[in-house]
């Protein structure tokens, strides 16, 4: 009981009403749950560096407990997906990494090399993901994100490990339209959203995970995504298909392909074929650099 108290006054501004509010629920579902919360600490004290990620990041407790990852997910579930996506990366990635990425300190994984203003693809995480995922790729513009891909690793029914994307998130600024033209432009006609999908694969790769698959618009944890003015604007179930993604028999996830599709020069109109082919070089660069940077880390 005390070790609660202690999570929740480390995880919620205790000042703020509403953190407050949170805090007293957070502490009651943990009491519902006395013996998965008792596993999961166990899981947590059973290595110096889980110990320490936990130290860095309560959110660890507080995930299972909200109905968070996607929809009717239970809390059996959350818990797995945090015990084991923990797990992969410490025993994949130097705890250092590891610890940093949970402490706020960005993984870069490629920079532009041209004269436009700075563009970054990171793996970094921020408690105000924990919705979505417990890791993310983010799209940066100078100092602005731009897209920003949501995920966990879990494994399948199939006991594989696997990349579960949980969202997907767009600009958030007044001149989004502009810039989002500006960088499509610059990226040779390639869609913003389609080169961090492209990027999260690449990641995925380079973690040497097996299998992407991700939330459909009936499997997001909210709902919200479905204009009825809300702020999700995207229709993920449509862009899952046109990205080569197939339905699964779980109608909250689609299966994803590790790798894009790419179209043979024959496949392209000549008039498009230079720009294209500028383009691929960009990906290709991409893709390096990724795997130089990540890869080179995992074991």
């Amino acid at each position: 009981m005390l070790e609660y108290i202690q999570v929740g006054k480390k995880i919620y501004n205790m000042e703020n009403p509403r953190e407050v509010h949170r805090f007293i629920v957070f502490f009651i579902r943990c009491m519902l749950h006395p013996h998965r919360m008792r596993r999961l600490q166990d899981f947590f004290q059973s290595t110096p560096i889980l110990a320490q990620i936990a130290d860095t990041y309560g959110f660890v407790y507080e995930q299972p407990t909200r109905a968070f990852f996607y929809n009717k997910s239970t809390f059996q579930e959350r818990a797995q997906i945090v015990e084991e996506h923990m797990t992969y990366l410490t025993q994949h990635l130097e705890g250092t990494w590891v610890l940093n990425l949970y402490r706020g300190k960005s993984m870069l994984l490629w920079q532009s090399q041209d004269e436009g203003e700075p563009m970054e693809l990171c793996l970094s995480y921020h408690p105000g993901q924990r919705k979505e995922g417990l890791l993310s790729v983010v799209l940066y513009l100078g100092r602005d994100a731009l897209y920003q891909m949501m995920f966990w690793i879990a494994k399948d029914k199939q006991g594989e490990w696997s990349m579960w994307l949980g969202a997907m998130q767009g600009p958030n600024m007044e001149n989004a339209r502009d810039v989002i033209k500006k960088v499509t432009k610059r990226c040779h006609a390639y869609r913003t959203k389609n080169l961090i999908l492209h990027a999260t694969q690449e990641v995925a790769k380079a973690l040497k995970l097996h299998h992407i698959y991700a939330v459909t618009n009936y499997g997001y944890y909210a709902n919200n995504h479905v204009r009825v003015d809300r702020k999700l604007k995207t229709n993920f179930s449509q862009f899952w298909e046109e990205s080569g993604g197939t339905p699964c028999e779980d109608k909250r996830f689609y299966s994803l392909p590790l790798t894009e599709y790419r179209k043979t020069m024959e496949e392209i109109p000549t008039r498009k074929r230079a720009n294209y082919r500028k383009r691929f070089a960009l990906l290709d660069t991409i893709d390096k650099a990724i795997l130089e940077n990540l890869g080179g880390l995992v074991h």
